[in-house]
């Protein structure tokens, strides 16, 4: 099955493409503004990831089958090559496609995340998801009421209810699919698998504010990607594209081209 994505940009016969992978929770909606930025000089390609957006559910999730998608899709507009921007969970899984054919992937841009496993960090967020889903309510700010009783920050909620639409029946529910997600939580922070190391041209950026990557993953990152360089964007927390856009999207347009 093909992931839903949006294209947009130059030709794909004239321009360079870049694809963009968002991260957990999210959709193409959140990476929207690195789009834009990159539509007058390439074909873009923004993609829901599997069990997220409009895209396909599945009962599968990590990050083997989630590169093997993106595969899928390259070879679906019949590239020799892409470019692959992925944040966070997209990272990973930016990282596992250049780990399974490197040869597909023309450079490669990481935000805000290293090739490590995580400790689980979402748990809060999943018990606040399920309570909307349990309290059906009927609007998004009745949601926000909900979820403000375990997520303080307003920035982390309206960035999950940007996913809070209306089913066919007319009742708001999670785009994402909450209940694999959930069950499949332990691939999701588990580490990539890096049997080799990649050599293709690879730009990690990392928010100075977050803590996703950290000097203890430097060598993690150079022995899976030895040709890796790392960009820090000052001011700016693991949602550095959404926090400071112009100098993301600028570090991004400056190793690309």
């Amino acid at each position: 099955m093909l992931l839903n994505f949006k294209q947009s940009g130059l030709d794909q016969n004239n321009a360079k493409t870049v694809i963009l992978l968002h991260g957990l929770f999210g959709s193409l909606e959140n990476l929207n503004v690195i789009a834009r930025a990159l539509e007058s000089n390439f074909n873009v390609i923004n993609v829901d990831l599997r069990n997220h957006g409009r895209s396909f559910k599945s009962d599968d999730m990590n990050y083997q089958v989630m590169a093997e998608d993106i595969l899928s899709l390259i070879n679906h507009f019949g590239l020799n090559k892409a470019t692959l921007v992925g944040h966070s969970m997209g990272g990973k899984v930016a990282m596992q496609v250049a780990m399974l054919d490197e040869q597909k992937v023309e450079k490669l841009v990481v935000l805000d995340i290293a090739p490590v496993k995580y400790h689980s960090r979402h748990d809060t967020i999943i018990r606040a998801l399920n309570q909307v889903s349990q309290q059906t309510p009927t609007s998004r700010s009745e949601a926000d009421k909900v979820m403000s009783e375990y997520i303080e920050e307003l920035g982390v909620r309206q960035f999950l209810l940007k996913s809070l639409a209306k089913n066919e029946q007319g009742a708001l529910e999670w785009r994402f699919n909450l209940p694999i997600i959930e069950q499949n939580y332990s691939q999701i922070i588990e580490n990539i698998d890096t049997p080799r190391t990649c050599l293709c041209d690879t730009l990690f950026i990392k928010g100075n504010n977050s803590d996703y990557i950290l000097p203890e993953h430097k060598g993690a990152i150079v022995s899976a990607f030895a040709k890796a360089r790392a960009k820090i964007i000052q001011g700016a927390g693991h949602w550095l594209h959404a926090e400071k856009p112009e100098a993301v999207n600028r570090s991004i347009i400056d190793f690309i081209q």
